[in-house]
């Protein structure tokens, strides 16, 4: 879940947002963080109590819904992954110099890879680890490079200076922090990849509450080190490159070796994002059918090279991916409401009482993603018809 959380797009709004509001920026990660336990701790206790995933808890809640949600899921999955494998693309050509064509279609035939080996879940436990481990220590390497003034970014945590002109598009980052990490598929990505190992069941709610507790907290580590990185260049008086400012981040602060460095934490971001995004889709439809479940292996693959398909000979349809980055900010009110209700029917549940300031927090987390993600909608839809 952490890993499939931190992409290409991960990368770049955190290097974009230090850019805009500088210290400050650490208030919205703080928030986002709050946000995206009180989202996530609710949908994944549901999934382990039920021992059901969300699609099929979604149609016991309303006959249909499932379908929708798997719907949203999949369309989001599908065109996020094209960004990914663009992502990927883009880390081999840094590192190698070869085209980021090329280096998409490497990275892709790794990815296919890790899903017909035999054990194909515990690699693919174990590579998001370990390529977790390495982007959060190669990032930490540049965040010590560039200096950051700490004691202002934790004193801005707490009490943020931001223009009044900015406020909006301040909150709006906190909007798209949380959609980051817990929208789309990404929170399903550890729910269901929990219950296909098994942890479910009220005798393990402990352990489900710690993975998903701990699955924001390591996609906070990266995010808060790499602001830090960000942010000591900022300070510096440096401007990034907006049209690569994560690339910038790494070069202005440490140099050549620097922008080495991002060609790895690029890739890795990238290509586990490529993993979970195409395992966690995949994992919405197969219930719908006897078929896809015995051959799920072979639609992941599938799922995988459509994508590399679609960025090799097109490109990143930037409408499409507008449309549905507007469409999936909508799937987590929608999404954390159905396991709301949910919670609270014996049939799905049985003898489990949800705690009451667990329905509050996310109830919370609805009102409020559901708001912004419609302001995002109505003001990102029209764009794509002028």
């Amino acid at each position: 879940m952490a890993t499939s959380a931190i992409g290409p797009g991960f990368l770049t709004q955190t290097a974009t947002f230090t850019a805009q509001f500088a210290a400050s920026f650490g208030f919205v990660i703080l928030a986002s963080i709050i946000l995206d336990i009180g989202a996530q701790m609710n949908i994944w206790r549901i999934i382990a109590v039920s021992e059901r995933r969300a699609q099929d808890i979604a149609n016991m809640v309303i006959p249909g819904l499932g379908y929708l949600l798997a719907l949203l899921i999949v369309m989001g999955g599908l065109a996020f992954n094209i960004g990914n494998v663009a992502g990927a693309g883009l880390g081999f050509n840094v590192l190698f110099g070869i085209s980021a064509e090329t280096g998409a279609i490497l990275s892709a035939i790794i990815a296919i890879g890790i899903f017909l080996v035999r054990e194909a879940g515990k690699v693919m436990d174990r590579f998001a680890q370990i390529l977790g481990f390495v982007m959060i220590g190669l990032t930490l390497y540049v965040a010590f490079t560039s200096a950051p003034p700490v004691g202002e970014a934790v004193a801005r945590s707490f009490v943020p200076e931001v223009p009044e002109d900015k406020m909006k598009a301040f909150f709006m980052a906190i909007v798209t922090l949380v959609g980051g990490t817990v929208g789309g598929y990404i929170t399903f990505a550890g729910g269901h990849r929990l219950l296909d190992a098994g942890v479910k069941g009220i005798d393990n709610l402990p352990q489900v509450t710690r993975s998903s507790v701990s699955g924001i907290l390591i996609t906070a580590v990266m995010r808060i080190v790499l602001f830090l990185a960000a942010l000591g260049v900022v300070a510096a008086g440096l401007k990034l490159d907006m049209s690569n400012p994560p690339a910038s981040v790494f070069k202005l602060a440490a140099g050549d070796i620097g922008y080495k460095v991002f060609g790895i934490v690029m890739w890795a971001a990238a290509i586990t994002s490529v993993v979970g995004a195409a395992y966690t889709s995949v994992s919405f439809i197969r219930t719908f059918s006897q078929t896809i479940e015995k051959y799920h292996k072979w639609v992941i693959v599938g799922f995988i090279v459509v994508s590399t398909i679609v960025f090799v000979t097109i490109g990143r349809p930037v409408k499409t991916l507008i449309l549905v980055g507007a469409l999936n900010g909508l799937i987590l009110p929608l999404s954390l409401g159905i396991m709301l209700v949910a919670a609270y029917k014996s049939k799905i549940v049985g003898n489990y009482k949800h705690p009451v300031w667990l329905t509050i927090f996310g109830v919370l987390v609805v009102a409020v993603m559901a708001y912004l993600s419609g302001v995002t909608l109505t003001t990102e839809i029209p764009k794509l018809f002028k």
